[in-house]
């Protein structure tokens, strides 16, 4: 077992072993060479750190030796050979975006709109106006391979190069500028007493906004966090020593305090971007919980090694001994602590490893691994090919799905998590005092030569005004200053319906009552929304088994072919059960279904609202139209693309494709592409594109002459392989040999939802949040980007997320407010929900259809449904 254990964690980085953090000190060894990880366990799998950056070699606690102190790899960049600072793991890929405004956008900013006042999250860093950061190249003569003793020969020429500095091995960073652009100086070698000579040449010189000096203030950054006693979990930092017991129904968790910073350059400053955030965890250990699943006679049935992949699987741990996340990609049932692995010379088990290096005791001495995969990257970098962890070390972080389903779990930990705009803000100013305050961040700060300003920065955004949904028999309703017409569709017609005459609903027989009280509400509400239903067809079952379903569904659609619909009330939310139905319905016999629970129906005050949503749902799903807003484009087409990664499912994620193909962007013709787990990129989409322009034509006898791509999913550092990697193949799709002469324009604009920025209505007695279509396009956006923020929703708890967009392509000639508007407008599109949704209808569409297929479905849908909403 322990020639197991080795071969699974041996590094192949470089073809040199890799020593764990913390044994150097301990384990001297030889130039160029490093201990090897042991298979199981703690390692970081990062591997041999290519130039650890170094600063003077100031006494221990000196502020700013403690910067560089075993920060990462200095990496190269192919393109601009510009030395990047720091590890491209803790570094933020955003700071080197390529520029990605068009050309012909000079202005970015809108006009339409009512200007109010907005205060954000950011705090201006400044420098003084003399600043610059010196880029050095070192030269030893005779060459000197050892690490250490480059460094130890530089540092004898501290007088030189300034107390201030960074070092990596080859490049010298310093605040002070030398002598000469050459400077040549001579150190002696301790070993044998030879003489060496330094050549120190100048490279560059940085301005404070240069892409490397942004990566070398957040490096700073982290050091000022460590500073404050702030603990590195993943990329942010938390508060250990603050965090705080929450009890809910089954468990009890921990939640860190914390923050999450960035520091970017933006319009007209450097800025640091900073967030509240929590780190969620359980108190127990991995091992207490596998022993409650031991102790756990339920479960369908499932043995314990089952229920434990169930549950474990896929899930990210924490470590406490060294605060890293890992995710769990398998269980070694056959391996324990006692066994051993091979640490230099000698052999040791992981339970002698854990008490030598980290004082830690492990108690169980059976227990099983856990297994995780580092990403192909970090392998490539020298990382490790399987990383084992101790369940008794391990914590687990987050929420299951039950428990994100569970409304009292959910409303114990938003008691905490869901903070107003006015304890945010007063939370992010403590956090700058705390930090302006500290003598030693401070130090630190000033012998770098930078400060933060201690306000918040404000700036003035606009309002949009309400849009008007349009109804059936052309009522217009006004969405309001809450962008929301639940009411008003009480008493307005759908846009469009399709008459639904022959359909079945099939149900569990002690279900009956529930699905005949259903139908009853469905044709009442169903009236007043003008979709003519007929009553269905009830088919009632003894069993609640897939296999019964699918008896029942097959002998539907071999005696019924014109059934429009299939109507499934379940007892119970087993995944099985739901996927199987979801697979043969839009697969193998593509009948548009709607899945109901049985719960759902269970409080009578609320059937009459659940029906009225499913009516609307299944008159989507035949191909009706709910409700439209007016977009005055004329000839034109909109996408939206989205991927899943199934969590459950390595090795494959899928991209959903929605494209408009009516006049009135209220029809969507939809497909599917599969790719692999690990990239967003979606490499079919010539087929999709190919596709939507077929049935475009043929709902209009035309092609589109203007297309916009929304595109969600991207995430940082990826906006350059976008348009080198979709940007051609959909615009391949457009040389047509039967039609030379088919040029449309194209905008292709990335939506991102997952950002930290944070805007607050300011003016008022007290901060709120921002009202629904509110832009901001100025001072917090990038200055090589054509960029934006939106608030498209209500939020009356908490602080309401922006939603950001860049276009990275655009030919459409739309003016910037156009633009805005138009991504606006689009929010109000989603039939699922009477009012607006953070992204644009279409990207939501393609998300839905992408976690459909992802999650249950697994194979490309039927084509037959393509043009329906089947995925609602």
């Amino acid at each position: 077992m322990a020639d197991k254990g080795r071969a699974r964690g041996r590094s192949r980085g470089r073809g040199q072993p890799l020593m764990p953090e913390g044994m150097a000190a301990q384990n001297p060894v030889a130039a160029g060479r490093r201990e090897p990880e042991p298979g199981a366990m703690v390692g970081s799998g990062r591997g041999l750190q290519r130039g650890s950056l170094h600063s003077n070699p100031g006494p221990r606690g000196d502020a700013a030796s403690e910067v560089a102190r075993g920060i990462g790899r200095m990496t190269v960049s192919a393109r601009s050979q510009v030395m990047m600072l720091g590890s491209r793991r803790n570094m933020d890929p955003s700071i080197f975006d390529p520029h990605t405004r068009p050309e012909h956008i000079k202005d970015k900013k809108g006009y339409e709109g009512n200007k109010i006042g907005i205060l954000t999250n950011y705090f201006k860093l400044g420098a003084p106006q003399s600043w610059r950061l010196y880029q050095y190249r070192v030269d030893y003569e005779p060459e000197v391979d050892h690490r250490g003793a480059r460094r130890g020969m530089l540092r004898d020429h501290i007088d030189i190069i300034g107390k201030t500095y960074m070092f990596d091995g080859s490049t010298l960073y310093t605040l002070k500028k030398l002598p000469k652009e050459v400077n040549v100086v001579h150190s002696q070698r301790l070993s044998d007493k030879a003489t060496i000579q330094l050549t120190i040449a100048q490279t560059s010189e940085l301005p404070p906004n240069s892409p490397l000096c942004i990566q070398l203030y957040n490096i700073i950054f982290r050091s000022v966090m460590k500073k404050l006693g702030m603990v590195q979990v993943g990329r942010h930092h938390y508060d250990s020593a603050a965090k705080f017991t929450v009890a809910c129904r089954d468990a009890k968790f921990e939640l860190w305090p914390g923050f999450m910073t960035s520091i970017l350059r933006y319009e007209n400053n450097v800025m640091m971007c900073a967030e509240v955030s929590h780190k969620l965890m359980r108190e127990e250990n991995v091992l207490s919980l596998m022993q409650k699943l031991l102790r756990d006679r339920g479960g369908g049935g499932d043995s314990f090694h089952s229920k434990c992949e169930k549950f474990l699987l896929g899930q990210i741990v924490l470590t406490r001994y060294n605060n890293k996340t890992y995710r769990v990609d398998g269980i070694e049932w056959d391996m324990n602590v006692s066994m051993k692995f091979k640490k230099g010379d000698t052999e040791i088990s992981y339970a002698e490893y854990y008490k030598t290096q980290y004082n830690v005791a492990i108690r169980d001495p059976n227990q099983p691994l856990l297994m995780s995969r580092p990403k192909k990257k970090d392998i490539r970098q020298g990382g490790l090919e399987v990383i084992h962890l101790v369940p008794e070390l391990c914590t687990v972080t987050g929420l299951s799905d039950d428990q994100r389903s569970d409304f009292h779990t959910m409303k114990a930990l938003a008691e905490h998590t869901k903070q107003g705009p006015e304890k945010r803000v007063q939370a992010l100013t403590n956090f700058m005092r705390r930090i302006c305050s500290n003598k030693e961040a401070v130090e630190l700060m000033s012998q770098w030569g930078l400060r933060f300003d201690k306000e918040l920065i404000s700036l003035e955004g606009r309002a949009l005004p309400p849009e008007q949904i349009l109804f059936g028999e052309q009522r217009k309703v006004s969405a309001g200053q809450f962008a929301s017409w639940d009411n008003e569709l009480r008493n307005c017609k759908l846009l469009r319906c399709i008459e639904l005459r022959s359909w079945h609903l099939i149900c569990h027989e002690k279900d009956e009552g529930t699905a005949n009280m259903l139908i009853q509400k469905m044709c009442q509400v169903s009236r007043s929304l003008a979709f003519n239903v007929s009553r269905p067809q009830l088919i009632s079952l003894r069993n609640d088994r897939f296999d019964e379903f699918r008896r029942a569904i097959q002998e539907i659609a071999k005696k019924s072919p014109n059934c429009q619909l299939i109507m499934c009330l379940l007892p119970s939310n087993r995944k099985d059960r739901y996927d199987g139905i979801k697979k043969l319905c839009c697969v193998e016999l593509p009948i548009p279904t709607q899945v109901v629970l049985a719960k759902t129906l269970s409080k009578p005050q609320r059937v009459m609202s659940v029906a009225t949503k499913i009516a609307i749902q299944i008159n989507c799903k035949l191909g009706g139209e709910a409700w439209a807003v007016h977009i005055p484009l004329k000839n034109t087409m909109i996408i939206g693309i989205d991927t899943y990664h199934d969590s459950a499912q390595k090795g494959q994620s899928v991209g959903g494709f929605i494209a408009s193909f009516n006049k009135g962007f209220t029809r969507w013709y939809s497909s599917t592409t599969f790719q692999q787990t690990g990239t967003e990129l979606i490499d079919g989409l010539k087929r999709c594109m190919s596709g939507a322009l077929k049935k475009y034509h043929q709902e209009n006898g035309e092609l589109p002459k203007k297309i916009f791509v929304f595109r969600d999913g991207v995430g940082d550092g990826q906006l350059a392989m976008v348009r080198e990697h979709e940007l051609p193949q959909i615009m391949q799709c457009f040389e047509m040999p039967g039609n030379p002469e088919y040029k449309p324009s194209l905008s292709y604009i990335v939506v991102k939802k997952r950002i930290n920025t944070r805007l607050f209505r300011s003016g008022g007695r007290q901060l709120s949040n921002p009202p629904p279509g509110t832009i901001v396009d100025d001072v917090v956006t990038r200055p090589e980007s054509y960029d934006f923020f939106v608030v498209s929703q209500s939020v009356r708890e908490g602080t309401v997320s922006p939603t950001h967009y860049n276009v990275i392509y655009d030919q459409s000639g739309l003016q910037p407010n156009h633009m805005q508007r138009l991504v606006y407008k689009l929010c109000h599109s989603y039939y699922n929900w009477p009012g607006t949704v953070r992204v644009p209808a279409p990207c939501l569409y393609a998300h839905k259809l992408a976690f459909l297929v992802g999650q249950s479905i697994h194979r490309p849908p039927a084509p037959g449904l393509a043009d329906k909403l089947y995925f609602l």
